[in-house]
């Protein structure tokens, strides 16, 4: 099986522990046996379970390709958008990915699905006879839609020409009131969930008639200049060759505080007290210190350094329109490597908590407008400035001067304190160089 997933968009609807950096498919909440897992490790999970062969895919932002690697390593290859550009540019980009660099051939099926539905491995089976649907070539696209359990005004909906379990698509609708959506229901109408598979080829010449490129490098360097426009627009809704397979098992949209509460493994996460009075009340704690609760029922608490919510379920949803008006530096973030957490903020100064898998090692870089002083706490590694190699132990503490190339390889786990000094303190301020 070939499967696009797709990864992006910014976090706010579960905020603070979703950022411009971390999305809600990097939080984990969720549980595999003992271990924490994300929704993008559970998803990949779920995936090989069903197709232990699956080449899963990832197309996703810069800002996310560290979080994915952190979290998945190498078992997916990932096609990284330069820029935001909406779904149908991201998928082209995918699909030339795919045939370009991945070998994929022209005449194979490939699903694109979003990387965070609540699922079980129904779902997936599913996936996978749609890849079957559209290998066989009875229609350029094949949908898979989600059978309604309310009138939702949330989705978008397609109706078939009938009930069957596969069938022909008559047309699509935008997201409707609550009536219509029960008008729409009564025809079988499906949820829109953007789930859709297609022959390589197909895609390939959609793209090539709407965007004039030669390969994936010169359609990657042309990236910023293409249009905006989702993947529904310019190809779904104009295509006349399109059917759809109807999936009935479970199937969340979790966006929402609100609707993770329904899925998280625990009703509490960190360290956190319940009083015998709570009811239906929901706690994450990332803060090193405790959060008591007492007389809470119906409520979200959720606390990390970008901030604390503390929200009605059923308000929780609408959070949104107050979270972009909060102006703050994300305070914690996964890395190719490790992690790394904000602790403190002055003028002309930050303090960083860094965190290293063994075997890792940051890219080489150097800063123009600041100085770095780092303190090892625990571990060793082997530290190069300026193509000057020495290896480091708890208690080593190492300056780096601005304008000086350095990084750090992590021999064993590692955990140091960085404090970055100077006037500018940005994520900006970061040059890659090559070893020497």
């Amino acid at each position: 099986m070939n499967i696009v997933l797709l990864s992006g968009g910014s976090g706010k609807r579960l905020w603070p522990l979703s950022n411009d950096v971390r999305s809600k498919q990097f939080i984990k909440l969720f549980k595999n046996d003992d271990e924490y897992e994300s929704m993008v490790q559970r998803v990949y999970r779920q995936i090989t379970n069903v197709d232990s062969d699956a080449k899963v895919t990832i197309a996703t932002s810069k800002s996310q390709a560290s979080a994915i690697k952190n979290q998945l390593g190498e078992r997916t290859a990932i096609c990284v958008e330069p820029c935001r550009r909406d779904t149908f540019p991201a998928i082209a980009l995918a699909a030339v990915y795919l045939h370009d660099k991945l070998g994929v051939a022209e005449d194979e099926a490939v699903v694109v699905c979003p990387v965070d539905p609540y699922v079980d491995n129904t779902y997936y089976e599913a996936v996978k006879t749609l890849q079957e649907l559209a290998g066989q070539g009875d229609a350029n696209l094949t949908l898979m839609g989600i059978e309604p359990t309310y009138p939702s005004e949330k989705y978008g909906y397609i109706i078939p020409e009938n009930g069957e379990n596969v069938s022909r698509v008559r047309e699509f609708k935008e997201k409707p009131d609550v009536e219509t959506a029960k008008k729409y229901l009564a025809q079988n109408a499906l949820w829109n969930a953007g789930i859709f598979a297609f022959k390589l080829g197909y895609l390939l010449d959609k793209a090539h008639s709407m965007i004039d490129f030669v390969d994936y490098n010169d359609m990657f360097n042309k990236y910023e200049t293409l249009t905006k426009i989702s993947f529904d627009y310019a190809v779904v809704e104009k295509e006349q060759s399109i059917q759809v397979l109807r999936y009935s098992g479970d199937w969340k949209d979790v966006g929402t505080w609100n609707m993770m509460a329904e899925v998280m493994a625990d009703k509490t996460k960190g360290k956190v007290i319940l009083d015998e009075t709570c009811e239906n009340t929901n706690v994450v704690n990332e803060l090193n210190i405790p959060i008591l609760c007492m007389g809470c029922k119906d409520m979200i608490v959720a606390a990390s350094g970008d901030g604390i919510l503390i929200s009605d379920k059923e308000r929780s949803g609408y959070m949104k329109p107050y979270v972009e008006k909060i102006e703050t530096e994300a305070m914690y973030a996964e890395k190719s490597w490790g992690d790394y957490t904000v602790i403190d903020v002055q003028p002309g100064s930050m303090t960083i908590k860094v965190s290293m898998r063994a075997g890792e090692h940051m890219t080489y870089h150097m800063h123009n407008h600041r100085e770095e002083v780092w303190t090892v706490v625990s571990g060793n590694g082997k530290v190069t400035v300026d193509g000057n190699v020495q290896l480091v132990n708890a208690g080593d503490v190492i300056k780096i001067p601005a304008g000086r190339k350095h990084t750090v390889e992590a021999i064993t786990a590692i955990d140091m304190i960085e404090v970055q000094l100077g006037d500018e303190i940005s994520v900006t301020d970061k040059v890659k160089c090559s070893i020497e």
